[in-house]
């Protein structure tokens, strides 16, 4: 399943009971809240989810899939997510 941010806004405004702007700037801000985390910090940590942190990749070689040419992957940033045991549990028991 994919949840879009208008998705979202309407499940905000669905149980929130506010207007679907204020729904669709309280998604927005979440959002803006979490990049302004991740670059401040470089970790952000959702009790009951997981924790997202930015990691630094070196840079290594590499492969164009088209044309099969060697190539240099240049170094960068990356964002990797590590679960929570809450939710590995949730998702191992079967339940939604």
């Amino acid at each position: 399943m994919s949840l879009t941010k208008v998705e979202l806004a309407d499940l905000v405004y669905d149980h929130m009971k506010v207007d679907k702007k204020q729904a669709a700037e309280l998604v927005d801000l979440f959002f803006e809240e979490m990049k302004e985390g991740l670059l401040k910090d470089g970790d952000l940590q959702i009790s009951g989810f997981g924790k997202l942190e930015i990691k630094q990749k070196r840079a290594r070689r590499g492969r164009n899939p088209q044309t099969g040419k060697d190539m240099t992957i240049t170094a960068r940033k990356v964002v990797n997510f590590k679960h929570s045991m809450v939710l590995k549990g949730r998702l191992n028991s079967g339940k939604s």
